[in-house]
């Protein structure tokens, strides 16, 4: 199971996101121009001192990403996505695709990885989730269909 943020934009999403990975064992993917440095003490701070368990990638584009990795299959997470994300049967092997805070996925990425999956929401008015807690539903569903949490 790899975690994949495509463009972040803030440093404390990616450092709590980073914090969830190193406590799930999870490679954390960053792809992208990245709305921060990785020097951030923002970042840092929210990853607080779980740095050296994050096992962490940057790929400076999607192709370098898919290049490296070469993953079996990418399962695309949007607030635009029209399946719920519970309907997915997780493999060990996944990619979980995240975008950034404000934007999302690229367009060109959502035509790509269709079909999107998303987490609904009944309340009315609310566009999306926090990113870090949208991809700690999301992999914590993965991991407990998995079996490993």
């Amino acid at each position: 199971m790899n975690v994949v943020l495509v463009e972040p934009e803030i440093p404390q999403n990616t450092g709590s996101i980073a914090r969830l990975c190193a406590a799930t064992d999870t490679p954390l993917h960053l792809v992208g121009k990245l709305g921060f440095s990785l020097d951030d003490r923002y970042l840092k701070r929210a990853g607080l001192d779980y740095w050296p368990f994050v096992k962490l990638r940057v790929h400076a584009s999607w192709s370098d990403f898919l290049a490296a990795v070469s993953p079996p299959r990418l399962i695309a997470l949007s607030a635009r996505g029209s399946e719920s994300y519970t309907r997915v049967a997780y493999a060990a092997a996944d990619s979980l695709v995240f975008g950034g805070e404000t934007c999302g996925l690229p367009e060109t990425l959502r035509a790509e990885l269709a079909p999107l999956y998303r987490i609904p929401m009944a309340g009315r008015g609310v566009r999306s989730l926090n990113l870090a807690n949208a991809v700690s539903i999301v992999l914590y569903e993965a991991l407990r269909q998995l079996g490993t949490v």
